[in-house]
This record gives C-alpha cells, sequence and structure tokens, in this order.
C-alpha cells in the first residue's frame, strides 16, 4: 500500500501518527515466554473469515473488461442499477480526500486528474479537497461540500469507522457517493472501489516469506499505523498464514512511515536477536530503509516484501534480494471517474468494484523498473497513456 495496499499501499497509505513506541515490542502468546516472541497474539477485529476467503479466491480469478486497462476492469462483478442518478451533464465532481501525504498518494492524485482531463467535455468542474490526514477535517470537508452542487461524490476515506458517519450523511441528500482506496462501515455508497484488497497483499507476502525460512523462523512485522481497514486486514491475513507455518513473530512495530525511525527499530532487532529470518511490512514507503539496516549492520537481508516503488524495486534488483511486491496499485485512482460518470449517465456499476491486484515477482522485476522515474513512483500507475505522461509524475 501502502490496504498499500494495494497496494502503503502498497504502498504507504496514510501520513505518519503517533502509533509506535522507540523500543521494540515482543508480543506473547498463551503460554509463551514474552521473550521468545511465540504466536502472533488476537486476530485484529477487522479480520471477517468470508471477506478473507473470498479476496484469497479472487487472486486466481479473471477480470472482466476491456485487455489491458486494469482500472477498468472488474473481478466477480456484482451489478446494481444507477438509473435513479441519471442526469444531464456535463457535471461537477466533488473529491473528497484523505491526504496527499505520501508518495503513493501523490503518484494517484496525479493519475486521477490527468484521467480528468480525458473527459473534459463530460466534466465541468473538478474539486478537490485535501483533509491532511486528519479525521474531523475530513468531515467538516464532506459537510461542506454538500453545499457545492456537486453532481457525484468521490471520497477516499481517511480512517474507517470515524468517517462513515460524514459519508452516510452524504447518502442521505441523495448525492451518488464513490468511495475509494479505504472503506467505510455503511452500504450506503453507490460503490466501493479497490482491488483485491489487504487480506490479499497480506496473504501473499506472508506465504512468500515463511516459504522462503525454516521452520520457527523469526519474523519482524513493520506496519504503518491502526484502524485502517486496507493496513488492518493486510495484518489479519498475514496472521493466518504466519500461524499456520508456525513462523515465530519477533514483533510488530508501528513505524509512521518514518525511514529513520524504520532503520532504529530494524537495528534494535538486529541486536536483539542476532538473526531475523523474514520481514514483513503492510506498506513498502520504508521497504528500503529496513534493507539498509540490515546492510549497514552487516547481515544479509532476509526475504522480505515491499511494495512497486521504485526504490524498492531497484533496490531489489541491485542486491539480488529475496524479495516479492504485492500491490495496491495506483491506476485504481482512475476507476472513481470513471464509476461516477456511468452512474450520472444511468449506467450499471459492479458494487464492490474490486480491480486486478497484480504481484512484482522477480519474473516481471525488469518491466517495472523505469529508469526516468523518481524513486518515489509508483509502478503500477496506470499512467502511461494519460495527458502529461511522463512529466507530470516526475
Amino acid at each position: 500500500m501502502r490496504p498499500f495496499p494495494a497496494a502503503l499501499a502498497i504502498g504507504a497509505l496514510l501520513a505518519p501518527a503517533g502509533c509506535a513506541t522507540d523500543t521494540p515490542t515482543v508480543l506473547p502468546s498463551a503460554g509463551a515466554s514474552p521473550q521468545t516472541g511465540a504466536g502472533t497474539g488476537e486476530q485484529s477485529k477487522f479480520f471477517v473469515q468470508a471477506q478473507y476467503d473470498r479476496e484469497l479466491a479472487l487472486l486466481g480469478a479473471t477480470p472482466a473488461g476491456p485487455a489491458g486497462k486494469p482500472w477498468e476492469q472488474v473481478l466477480d462483478p456484482r451489478m446494481v442499477e444507477t438509473t435513479n442518478f441519471k442526469k444531464p451533464g456535463p457535471y461537477k465532481i466533488c473529491f473528497s480526500n484523505a491526504g496527499l501525504n505520501n508518495p503513493w498518494r501523490q503518484v494517484g492524485f496525479k493519475t486521477m486528474q490527468a484521467e480528468v482531463e480525458t473527459h473534459g467535455s463530460q466534466i465541468k468542474e473538478f474539486v478537490h479537497v485535501d483533509a491532511e490526514g486528519k479525521d474531523q477535517k475530513q468531515i467538516a470537508d464532506i459537510d461542506d461540500l454538500l453545499g457545492k452542487g456537486c453532481d457525484a461524490l468521490i471520497v477516499s476515506p481517511n480512517t474507517t469507522a470515524t468517517l462513515t458517519p460524514a459519508v452516510e450523511a452524504a447518502c442521505r441528500q441523495g448525492l451518488p457517493v464513490v468511495v475509494f482506496d479505504r472503506g467505510v462501515d455503511s452500504t450506503c455508497p453507490v460503490t466501493f472501489i479497490n482491488p483485491i484488497g489487504g487480506y490479499g497483499f497480506g496473504h501473499v507476502a506472508a506465504e512468500f516469506i515463511t516459504a522462503r525460512m525454516k521452520p520457527g523462523g523469526k519474523v519482524l512485522a513493520l506496519r504503518i499505523l491502526p484502524g485502517v481497514d486496507v493496513l488492518e486486514t493486510r495484518w489479519s491475513a498475514a496472521k493466518v498464514a504466519f500461524d499456520k507455518a508456525g513462523a515465530d513473530l519477533v514483533g510488530v512495530e508501528f513505524t509512521d512511515g518514518d525511514p529513520a525511525k524504520t532503520k532504529k527499530i530494524v537495528n534494535d532487532y538486529i541486536q536483539r536477536y542476532g538473526t531475523i529470518d523474514g520481514v514483513w511490512m503492510d506498506a513498502g514507503a520504508v521497504a528500503v530503509a529496513a534493507v539498509e539496516a540490515f546492510v549497514d549492520a552487516g547481515r544479509p537481508v532476509p526475504p522480505i516484501n515491499g511494495e512497486d516503488q521504485l526504490d524498492f524495486l531497484r533496490q531489489w534488483k541491485e542486491r539480488n534480494l529475496t524479495a516479492v511486491a504485492p500491490t495496491y496499485p495506483t491506476y485504481q485512482w482512475r476507476t472513481p471517474v470513471l464509476a461516477a460518470l456511468r452512474i450520472l449517465n444511468g449506467e450499471p456499476v459492479s458494487s464492490p468494484w474490486k480491480l486486478p491486484q497484480p504481484t512484482i515477482t522477480r519474473d516481471d522485476l525488469d518491466e517495472y523498473i523505469d529508469a526516468d522515474m523518481p524513486p518515489l513512483h509508483y509502478a503500477v500507475c496506470g499512467c502511461r497513456d494519460l495527458p502529461g505522461y511522463p512529466e507530470r509524475w516526475r
């Protein structure tokens, strides 16, 4: 993802929050010594078995939609009618954004802006409001947008539970609401758009790591922050895989998306345990910092996951890492614009709208490394055909 990821990530999906301690947190399990780090503790309250099963099934599903345009494709379509929202254009589309506080979101928003430009005859005005990673500001933003004559509202919620009432208030106004990236605890939006999701991301990364280490190997989990559905589901899926493999989870740490803090955390664990057999991350923005911590300590880099951020992909190739990059592709930022226009045209859309979620492996790594793009660019942007490429994304 940073959920991120996904994608935060799947990139990293949210701005830093004060959720971590400066010293390692070792998680005990029932009957285990806290010093062993055995077990993964209680399952996340966000974990829903049926959703977990569905996402894992979608990992092998064939999408419907135009070939080569994954932002228009859908997995397991579940179409809903939208004729009650049909109205003549051109339209005013409003977007309440959780924030532009990390590279994943910045790349995504540039992609969304370029998508809007391709619909100049249908979109007369595009209004964007940045919540700056603050729940209360986003709640106020949405309330303000309800009085601005929007024809459709796109929302990427800052956090799940807190933003739910604000989204429901927009629905009660009769406004078609499209939620994407992170969800809300409501079925009132016309559709919720995201790739396969956090369970798929977390599962792919954890399965890769556990398959490449000895039974009972020591795993360090690095997270961004709690309370965001896509990040929580990434972690909860990883817990299932780690428990199944009998991994020794020595710690779960929140990095705040801070490279310096990440390096300190990883170094603390290296000093404490000597050998770390795997590093799992719920978002890849600080993956390079984790790699550098092992290099600086003169230790081999264990199996690790990142995302499709170019700095990690380049490190992966240059250092010949044992790595994988599940993604939370930024091309998903194109889809809400397409969905809003279809809804306003009275065309059916899938609800939910599940997008493909590719995983970068060693076999296709070279396809995603673009020497002309900056290190914090996300490779799975689906932006090459959009106006202003590549300059807009540099």
